[in-house]
């Protein structure tokens, strides 16, 4: 995940995002993806909105084109009755809709996301997944990563099993299933990685 977002070097192979080369066009891919991770920090002295509103101009967006954004970003995240709410102050499921935010505010083809519900409760994170199935849906390319076996099967249209860095299946669902003749992703999960 973070070679495809830029963050660390590959020691080998090729990797584009949005038609863009990882190595040569590091810029490029940023600008194309949105990435959230389990532990993406919050600035505790800022609120959501600035936060947001910050990188949106970190994406070069300003004026009305990154107001009506964020407006339309915060009404779908259903963030309004925190927006200026600070950092410090905010639960754990504010901080995720927030990191999720800033993730989508320059509206990227791409998003990454790793672990998006880690440590939320049962009902935030299921708002999580309906957001996140919401821009699967408007033909936004997610890469998924996680280790909860029914995120898979409710928003995968494809898996890959990795361990150790290896990919030991990929394919849709039915075609895991079948090749591995086990219906129950999370033991199928288990008997290639043990």
């Amino acid at each position: 995940m973070r070679m495809l977002c830029t963050v660390l070097k590959p020691t080998g192979g090729t990797a584009t995002l949005a038609g863009y080369d990882v190595v040569t066009q590091p810029g490029l891919v940023r600008q194309n993806i949105g990435f959230l991770s389990a532990n993406t920090a919050i600035y505790d002295r800022m609120s959501a909105w600035e936060m947001v509103e910050y990188f949106g101009r970190l994406y070069g967006m300003d004026g009305d084109r990154l107001a009506g954004r964020m407006e339309e970003v915060f009404t779908s995240l259903q963030m309004n009755d925190f927006r200026d709410i600070l950092g410090a102050k905010m639960s754990t499921g504010m901080r995720q809709k927030v990191s999720i935010a800033r993730a989508i505010v320059h509206d990227p083809p791409v998003l990454i996301f790793d672990e998006p519900t880690a440590g939320l409760d049962i009902l935030v994170a299921r708002n999580v997944l309906a957001n996140i199935r919401r821009l699967r849906d408007q033909g936004k390319c997610v890469l998924y990563s996680t280790h909860i076996m029914r995120e898979v099967e409710k928003l995968c249209d494809r898996v890959a099993i990795v361990a150790k860095g290896k990919i030991l299946a990929n394919g849709t669902l039915a075609e895991l299933r079948a090749e591995h003749g086990q219906e129950d992703l999370e033991e199928l999960f288990f008997k290639l990685v043990a």
